[in-house]
C-alpha cells in the first residue's frame, strides 16, 4: 500500500515594496526552489527574474474595488498545490506579516499539516520613510512609530484618540480612499492642524511618488494625483524631510 503523499512546503515571502535588488537573499533562494508561486497583485512583475524555468505563476491579488480572488480561494490554492507535494512561493508584497495577512495563511495551513516558513521583507512603510529620508524614530520628534491601518476590519476608524495620545509618529496603511476621514478623526483627537504629513505612492518602485503638506491639507494629496497603493506618515520626523516639499517627487531611475 502506497503511503500518503507527503505535503510539500510553503514559504510565505515577502519580497519588499517593489524593486527586485530590495529583496533579501533569504527570499531569493526561497523563490528559486519553488515548484509554483502564488503571487500578490502589488508584486512586481519583475520579480519574475527570480523564478527557476518551468515555474508555474499564478497571479492571485485582491485589491479593493476591484474584481479579485478572495481570501478563502488563496488559501484553497495554496493548500491543493501543498497536499499534491509541490512547494509553493506565496509571494506577497511587502512583509507578510505587516497588513499581509500571512499570519490567516500560516495559522490555515499548518491546521492542515502544512509546514510552514516565513521570509519577511521589507515594508512599504519602512520604504515611504526611506523615501522621504526620515528616520520613523528620530529621537528630536518623537519616542516610537506606530503601523496602523486606515480602517478596521469591520470598516471603521482607528481609535484616534488613542493614537494621538500616544504620540508616536504614525505610519498608515490602506487609507487613500479615507484620507478626509483620517484627517478629521486627528484634528478631533486634538492633532495639531500643522502636524508635518506625507503621502508615498508606490514606495520604494520605480513609479514611487511623494507629496508632502500637513494634517490639516491631507485631503489634497489626492487632487495632487496621489492614489493607491500609498503610505500616508504623520509626525514630527517628516518635518526632516528632503528639502524642498517634495510636492510629487519622482524616484531616480
Amino acid at each position: 500500500m502506497n503511503s500518503p503523499l507527503k505535503p510539500g512546503k510553503v514559504w510565505l515571502v515577502g519580497v519588499g515594496p517593489g524593486s527586485p535588488d530590495l529583496v533579501t537573499v533569504r527570499a531569493m533562494r526561497a523563490l528559486a526552489c519553488a515548484d509554483v508561486w502564488l503571487v500578490d497583485d502589488l508584486v512586481a512583475p519583475e520579480m519574475s527574474c527570480y523564478a527557476r524555468p518551468g515555474t508555474h505563476v499564478e497571479w492571485v491579488g485582491k485589491r479593493g474595488g476591484r474584481c479579485s480572488v478572495t481570501q478563502a480561494r488563496i488559501q484553497q490554492l495554496t493548500l491543493q498545490h501543498a497536499l499534491a507535494g509541490r512547494t509553493v512561493a506565496r509571494v506577497k508584497g511587502g512583509d507578510p506579516l505587516l497588513f499581509g495577512r500571512g499570519g490567516e495563511e500560516a495559522a490555515f495551513l499548518r491546521a492542515h499539516g502544512v509546514p510552514v516558513e516565513v521570509v519577511n521583507g521589507i515594508s512599504s512603510g519602512v520604504a515611504a520613510a526611506q523615501a522621504l529620508g526620515i528616520a520613523l524614530t528620530h529621537r528630536a520628534h518623537c519616542h516610537g512609530v506606530t503601523f496602523v491601518t486606515g480602517h478596521t476590519s469591520e470598516h471603521g476608524s482607528p481609535d484616534w484618540d488613542a493614537l494621538v495620545r500616544g504620540g508616536t509618529t504614525l505610519v498608515i496603511y490602506m487609507g487613500m480612499s479615507r484620507l478626509a476621514a483620517i484627517r478629521d478623526g486627528l484634528l478631533a483627537a486634538g492633532m495639531r492642524a500643522d502636524m508635518p504629513a506625507a503621502v508615498v505612492m508606490h514606495a520604494g518602485g520605480a513609479e514611487e511618488r511623494c507629496w508632502a503638506g500637513t494634517v490639516q491639507t491631507l485631503a489634497e494629496a489626492l487632487s495632487a494625483g496621489m492614489a493607491s497603493p500609498a503610505v500616508v506618515l504623520v509626525g514630527g520626523v517628516v518635518a526632516e524631510a528632503m528639502p524642498p516639499a517634495m510636492a510629487l517627487s519622482s524616484a531616480a531611475p
